[in-house]
């Protein structure tokens, strides 16, 4: 039985489109294990072998998948702080931080069921990656620092790389982690007032300080 032609590739949609789509909507609901050209079809409404007509192979399709899931999510999220001069350093940094543990939260399931298929990572990794609202997130926000410090709102001697490297890292690792040991994501819950206290520590370094001195 011919399988029936997909609506939405008769609607203007390319075929190729149709099928990362369809794979990303897999990816969203159930994460990468298991995921199969066998259900990418199904799901896409095609016969399992129209996959090769469009892509190299399942590690090429997935990878589109995978960028259009981060597109997706970037796309539901509010947009990043990114004017140097507005606002408050904290309360920008504050908002990176939501930003990078909503992000992540919703994306790194998919990841972390991907381990043990370093190939489709590889081809993930070579895929540009302009996400909806720019550059990856450590190069918005270490861009963002840079122009804040250009503008004095940042010691002319602080390290902006350094910084986003410590502030993306640290939502990184209060997620990753747990994906790993196999706890759902909505399972997943931050520590109180971890915005905050990130954003001080960023700000306010660990260090003690110095008699006569003020602070940040």
């Amino acid at each position: 039985m011919t399988p029936r032609k997909p609506a939405t590739a008769r609607d203007g949609e390319t075929l190729s489109a149709h099928l990362v789509a369809a794979a990303g909507r897999l990816l969203s609901r159930h994460g990468a294990a298991g995921l199969t050209v066998r259900a990418i079809a199904k799901e896409a409404q095609v016969a399992d072998g129209v996959l090769y007509n469009h892509f190299a192979d399942k590690e090429e399709l997935i990878a589109l998948a995978l960028q259009a899931h981060v597109r997706s999510v970037e796309e539901g999220l509010p947009p990043l702080p990114t004017a140097a001069g507005s606002g408050t350093l904290e309360d920008n940094l504050r908002a990176y931080v939501t930003y990078g543990l909503a992000l992540h939260l919703a994306i790194l399931p998919a990841f972390a069921g991907l381990v043990a298929h370093p190939r489709i990572l590889h081809r993930f990794a070579e895929l540009s990656m302009p996400v909806a609202q720019g550059p990856h997130l450590r190069a918005a926000l270490t861009a963002y620092l840079h122009a804040e410090q250009a503008l004095g709102r940042l010691a002319p001697d602080a390290d902006p790389d350094a910084a986003a490297t410590m502030i993306v890292g640290a939502c990184h690792e209060l997620i990753l982690p747990h994906l790993f040991h196999g706890t759902p994501a909505a399972e997943i819950e931050f520590p109180p007032g971890f915005a905050d206290h990130l954003v001080a520590t960023c700000l306010r370094g660990i260090a003690p300080k110095q008699a006569g001195t003020g602070g940040v």
